[in-house]
């Protein structure tokens, strides 16, 4: 349909437990050591991540104990509802809206599991109409955040009324304990857990969603997800992910502005996924674009790390605040499992 969408309102939740990284660099030296005797040729890569600090939705000391897979998932289950409430409640308030006229609530998550989905309880604590229609995504992971604001925005166009966006993870929930590998390590280097929520209206109001755009790479699905084993969801990642960045992401950015009839040199915002220090300048180098034009991206990194789907939210609610509106074409981009990326063109 023609109707336009656009991004009213955008509101962060962080879990209650802050750690500096300092502190998770110690518990990894202490934790893989056994694993790897160089241990400390592996320690840079805290050192190197450009995060200061994380939020976490249990205190370091829970990560010295094996935890069952039901154990895990109840902890993710409380947080992700928690923050989830906050968030929307927020995004809510800041959008002026009741709750009764949200029309949709697309609920976006990768790291635990619930059924009924999580966003059934959301409906209910969030005041929202009990016909509102609910989009759970799951499985999305870091691309989740483009995503969920892709079909929100269709949703939108299609409803002609207000859509609710949330994505929230624990990723800290997913830690395995019996898990000494290098990817366990990096990622405890790397992830956090948060929550956000995004109000999307008709109109042009507010950031306008021109367009959006996807990409799959076939038989791909070893980059980047998760192996179920008995004690949960086992992270796994390549190696090599900031040099698809580099590969993949000139092209798709070419097909992303067709989609929006914009070409790539009047793309003057960027806002990025952070998935860490290597692929924000992979992206720096795909886009050809200076460090200062995608600082809210590193600024998100460096308060809360990676917390997959929602982080490229959080990088959205810091990128609205602190830029000046005044018209110009904008990339919103992120990838994740699949091997996918996932992209949003916008005008601000």
């Amino acid at each position: 349909m023609s109707r336009g969408a656009s991004v009213l309102a955008v509101a962060t939740a962080s879990p209650p437990h802050a750690v500096a990284q300092p502190e998770l660099r110690a518990f990894a030296r202490r934790f893989f050591a056994d694993a790897f005797p160089a241990i400390d040729r592996l320690l840079p890569a805290f050192d190197n991540s450009g995060i200061d600090e994380r939020q976490m939705a249990s205190p370091l000391e829970w990560f010295d104990h094996p935890h069952s897979f039901a154990e895990k998932n109840e902890v993710y289950r409380r947080s992700a509802l928690e923050m989830s409430q906050r968030a929307g409640a927020e995004a809510l308030r800041r959008a002026e809206l009741k709750p009764e006229e949200i029309a949709a609530l697309v609920f976006v998550s990768t790291t635990g599991i619930a059924t009924p989905s999580l966003d059934s309880y959301l409906v209910q604590l969030l005041g929202l109409s009990r016909a509102t229609a609910r989009v759970p995504l799951w499985g999305l992971g870091c691309a989740g955040g483009a995503a969920g604001l892709a079909r929100a925005a269709d949703l939108v166009r299609a409803l002609g009324r207000p859509v609710l966006l949330i994505a929230a993870e624990v990723c800290s929930a997913t830690f395995v304990h019996g898990d000494r590998s290098k990817s366990n390590l990096i990622a405890t280097a790397l992830f956090g857990d948060g929550a956000a929520a995004v109000v999307l209206v008709p109109g042009d109001e507010g950031l306008r969603i021109v367009a959006s755009h996807s990409h799959l790479i076939d038989d791909s699905e070893d980059i980047m997800g998760w192996t179920l084993e008995p004690q949960g969801l086992r992270v796994r990642f390549a190696r090599s992910i900031p040099n698809l960045v580099r590969d993949i992401v000139p092209g798709f950015t070419l097909a992303a502005a067709a989609a929006a009839h914009v070409s790539p040199a009047e793309i003057e915002h960027y806002v990025l996924h952070p998935g860490g220090t290597k692929v924000l300048a992979a992206y720096e180098a795909a886009l050809a674009v200076p460090r200062a034009r995608i600082e809210s991206a590193y600024a998100v990194l460096r308060e809360h790390g990676n917390m997959s789907s929602p982080t490229l939210l959080f990088v959205l609610e810091r990128f609205m605040r602190e830029t000046p509106r005044s018209g110009a074409a904008g990339l919103m981009l992120g990838l994740g499992p699949g091997f996918a990326a996932e992209a949003v063109m916008f005008r601000w």
